[in-house]
């Protein structure tokens, strides 16, 4: 089969063509983000291989099908930026990655948590100017202190056991609880108790209608004065803006995200030639307790190799069956 593989790196083709090497499917590499402008680089191609930032609209898809693609492969598990209505009325079967390495985000998001509440960013930036002094890196002791998780999915729980080996204490809102949670002995709460004792606050949730803006002014304003907030699950979660009001307010103590709800234009690109054209981006990279790292919480080793065999076995499953080895169709949304 021959798949058009969208925006692709150098990282990307070499996992890939490890993971193909016993498919011998053909795979053609293409840099630029799918969108409508690009889809027609697809032509030729019975499948298109996508990632977090391509746009699958109804239009794109349509696009596609003209071409006569049958299979959309995503190098994700989220796949809220694909319009499943859409490729189920068009007949275009969608393949996901429902997981790669919950231990690469979770860890990352504990990386977050030590820079932000220790300030090893500002230490690490005056140590190389010379200057030793302590004045403004004082941080907590992360024992005993209160941790929320929102989300008690595979990362969720991750995150929620390393924290626990710290001395925290963990609470954790989800609509379904987990028995695996329970038993490592975290609490499920509601989300305004979860909001209100939570010292340190991690998003571990699916971006849907029903979490969009879900940490919004409203939110913010229930947590503890000077909690922090961390955001490694996809960017339209977070409010923004709002945020942004609540760190000049000193309501939100601290801030780490590896995703923006913009992020689309300005992610997994060398933008250090030129100047953000986003202003409430550049505004958050003002602030001294924000660290913003640029959707890079999947990336590793171990990450990109399961992501690259899953989108294989997607695609060879689909070949032989006509469905792809884990699926995703509009009845998810119901």
């Amino acid at each position: 089969m021959r798949i058009a593989v969208y925006s692709t790196r150098a990282y990307d083709r070499r996992f890939l063509e490890e993971a193909n090497a016993s498919s011998h499917h053909e795979l053609v590499f293409l840099e630029p983000r799918l969108d409508g402008s690009t889809a027609a680089a697809a032509v030729g191609a019975q499948a298109v291989c996508a990632f977090v930032n391509d746009q699958l609209n109804s239009k794109v898809l349509s696009g596609l099908h003209a071409l006569d693609v049958r299979l959309v492969v995503l190098r994700s598990a989220g796949f809220n930026h694909v319009d499943l209505q859409a490729a189920a009325d068009l007949g275009l079967a969608v393949g996901r990655v429902p997981e790669y390495s919950p231990h690469a985000v979770a860890e990352h998001t504990v990386a977050l948590v030590l820079t932000l509440n220790r300030k090893i960013h500002r230490a690490w930036a005056r140590v190389r100017e010379g200057n030793f002094a302590l004045e403004g890196l004082l941080g907590f002791d992360l024992h005993g202190r209160t941790v929320g998780v929102l989300g008690t999915g595979k990362i969720g729980r991750c995150f929620a056991r390393i924290m626990l080996g710290f001395g925290c204490r963990v609470l954790a809102c989800d609509p379904k609880p987990h028995s695996e949670a329970l038993a490592m002995g975290v609490q499920y709460v509601d989300l305004p108790e979860l909001l209100a004792e939570s010292d340190i606050l991690s998003l571990h949730c699916p971006l849907t209608p029903q979490t969009h803006h879900l940490i919004d002014a409203a939110a913010l304003a229930q947590m503890k004065p000077g909690a922090m907030v961390l955001n490694t699950s996809r960017g339209a979660v977070v409010d923004t803006p709002a945020v942004i009001v609540a760190l000049k307010s000193g309501q939100l103590g601290s801030l780490g995200l590896d995703v923006y709800e913009e992020e689309a234009d300005l992610f997994f690109r060398d933008l250090s030639g030129t100047a953000i054209a986003d202003d409430v981006f550049a505004r958050l990279l003002t602030f001294p307790n924000v660290v913003v790292t640029g959707h890079q919480a999947f990336f590793t080793e171990d990450a990109l190799r399961a992501i690259a065999e899953k989108t294989l076995a997607n695609i060879d499953s689909f070949v032989a069956t006509g469905v792809p080895l884990h699926a995703v169709s509009v009845e998810r949304l119901a």
